[in-house]
């Protein structure tokens, strides 16, 4: 969310009932586009560049900003916005999305907001909230339904399921004990397994990184081309490389 923002959250559930659309006969339509700070999950990313037919290498070159904060564990990979006075989204047209059909997360899910978190049994959790923000007209049309029933027609459940995929990395318990602070070649090799999955692939391909044992059936076929499966071994090869795993 941008700094500025104005609006409000709103605890929810799953069953929860809400009336909300969005399309273009709605006023406000694409004002969600505009004035935002867009963060990109990995899967994110995974699903962009192979819409666009891009490398992830080009791909971050083109479109995304790269941010550390000293003060959070590991960077942030920000989707570029347009200089038109409006920081609109590079991919916002005059008919909608561009990139509709593998649209990010964040916007797939909008107005509904997902936190994911590990218990001790290393079950996920997750809490959701409503974000109505000044701008939003589309809680005033007159459809209803459960904010699952919403999520599921975004088709947010892949999604969730490869970011839910990060938690064992991101809530390592040696994060959580605070005693875990990447180096500066580790925070480049969580770029490299997680955002540029075509150089990471090319780079185990050519044996310049390893996994320390035997590489499953769907590890393999990551190497041969399934980015999906290349992303879960970028994990694995993260919970390696910074906790031993």
């Amino acid at each position: 969310m941008p700094e500025n923002f104005t609006g409000k959250f709103q605890q929810t559930t799953a069953d929860q009932q809400f009336a909300f659309v969005c399309h273009p006969g709605v006023p406000c339509f694409t004002e969600c586009c505009r004035e935002l700070d867009l963060a990109l999950t990995p899967y994110d990313v995974l699903r962009l560049k192979r819409s666009l037919n891009l490398s992830s290498s080009k791909f971050l070159e083109q479109y995304v900003l790269i941010e550390w904060d000293e003060q959070q564990l590991f960077p942030t990979c920000y989707l570029t916005m347009v200089d038109d006075g409006r920081a609109s989204c590079v991919f916002i047209r005059g008919t909608g999305c561009s990139v509709y059909v593998d649209r990010p997360s964040s916007c797939r899910a909008y107005p509904v907001g997902r936190g994911a978190s590990r218990n001790n049994e290393k079950a996920t959790t997750e809490s959701l909230v409503l974000i109505q923000e000044p701008h939003c007209r589309g809680f005033e049309e007159k459809n209803s339904q459960t904010v699952s029933e919403y999520l599921l027609n975004q088709g947010i459940e892949q999604y969730n399921r490869f970011n839910d995929m990060l938690l064992p990395l991101l809530q390592h318990s040696s994060i959580q004990q605070h005693a875990f602070r990447p180096s500066r070649q580790q925070l480049d090799q969580y770029i490299l397994a997680l955002y540029d999955l075509n150089q990471f692939r090319k780079e185990m391909t050519d044996n310049r990184i390893t996994l320390q044992r035997p590489l499953t059936t769907q590890q393999l076929k990551g190497l041969a081309g399934d980015d999906e499966e290349l992303l879960l071994l970028g994990i694995s090869w993260l919970l390696q490389e910074f906790f031993g795993e």
